[in-house]
């Protein structure tokens, strides 16, 4: 039988994944057999995780912070939802009869899958005309339902970073029993800390935020993160858990990825903050000489705010330099969409951008 290789990441455009850190390669192998979902068996992973916890705290403005190593955005952006309805049912002097969330329309799909799984409503409301969150819309859909806003700090599709500061104010503005706010910053948040952006707890009254190691971070697969301002959060996830050691699991999976959590926290420990500072730079210098080359070739262009741009190409084009072995997607405007991970080299941008002269001719 063939043996299977893995994928190369020599021609991938379109991964929000990337090559994890050596360190954190070598860490993951170690732990493969640990679980944390059992924290109580298996401590010295659970030692991990909890200095995982305070460096992506440290990162996102939050000295105390609680939360857990995911197993990516998708269960970090669920329990958020599952964390505010909860704790809106349970704390709340009227508790939603048929709670709400109140997200932008660039929101990522996992909150699509969180209200089909927990039964609440999902209100996208539209961004303005650079892609970030409409304030008046938010604030026309938030009602005494509403159980949770969502702000996008770093967007999937094209890297805009929404008003936080401006939406934890709707929020409070909500009156009475006003709703929680969430935070995706699942890629961006290993990129925001070297820019002037408002988009952590430090900057506005964020309750919950999602930011993934083991995108920008450089961390092994699988490897999320969900933070959380206050424990009662957690308390408002947990749920007992008789015939462990542990006595309570507040997480949304049981067992997890103790080579995920290992692979975090040596990727963490290996490069905050100087080398995620120094790769953030290279990576958007990346971005922005992409953006400037389509530019000068006639092609309209979504300027980059963070490593990822979004930019008009003919379908032919599109398709053939999928043929040539380039993996990039589309937006769901039909645009071209190039992410600026860590492994990708201005050398391979310029082959990718040498393709496109040649199969544009």
């Amino acid at each position: 039988m063939q043996r299977a290789v893995p994928q190369e990441f020599d021609r991938v455009l379109s991964s929000m994944c990337t090559d994890p850190h050596p360190a954190a390669r070598e860490a993951a192998v170690r732990f493969l057999a640990t679980n944390p979902g059992d924290p109580a068996t298996y401590q010295s992973i659970s030692e991990l995780e909890a200095e995982v916890v305070a460096a992506l705290g440290e990162l996102a403005g939050l000295p105390d912070a609680r939360g857990y190593v995911a197993s990516g955005g998708t269960e970090a952006n669920i329990q958020a939802v599952r964390a505010a309805r909860n704790r809106a049912r349970d704390e709340w002097v009227t508790a939603p009869e048929t709670p709400n969330v109140v997200a932008p329309e660039s929101v990522h799909f996992s909150f699509q899958k969180a209200a089909d799984v927990l039964g609440v409503e999902l209100r996208t409301v539209p961004v303005d005309g650079d892609y970030r969150a409409d304030l008046s819309a938010v604030r026309a859909s938030v009602d005494s339902e509403t159980v949770l806003v969502v702000g996008v700090a770093g967007t999937t599709e094209y890297g805009r970073v929404d008003p936080i500061p401006e939406l934890a104010a709707v929020a409070h503005d909500a009156g009475g029993d006003r709703p929680f706010l969430h935070v995706d910053a699942a890629w961006g948040g290993f990129a925001l800390p070297f820019t002037d952006h408002r988009w952590s707890f430090a900057h506005a009254d964020v309750d919950t935020m999602t930011v993934d190691p083991h995108k920008m971070g450089q961390a092994v697969v699988p490897a999320g993160g969900f933070l959380a301002r206050d424990s009662a959060t957690l308390d408002a996830l947990a749920v007992d858990t008789p015939y462990l050691e542990s006595t309570s699991q507040a997480t949304l999976t049981g067992t997890r990825s103790g080579a995920g959590v290992a692979g975090a926290a040596a990727a963490l420990d290996s490069l905050w903050p100087d080398g995620y500072r120094e790769q953030f730079e290279e990576s958007m210098a990346d971005a922005e000489w992409l953006a400037d080359a389509l530019a000068d070739r006639g092609f309209t262009v979504v300027d980059p705010e963070l490593p990822l741009l979004a930019c008009e190409i003919p379908d032919s084009l599109f398709e053939a330099l999928r043929d040539a072995g380039w993996r990039i997607s589309r937006t769901a405007a039909g645009e071209l969409r190039v992410v600026c991970m860590p492994h990708v080299t201005r050398e391979m941008l310029r082959r990718f951008v040498d393709d496109v002269d040649s199969l544009s001719k």
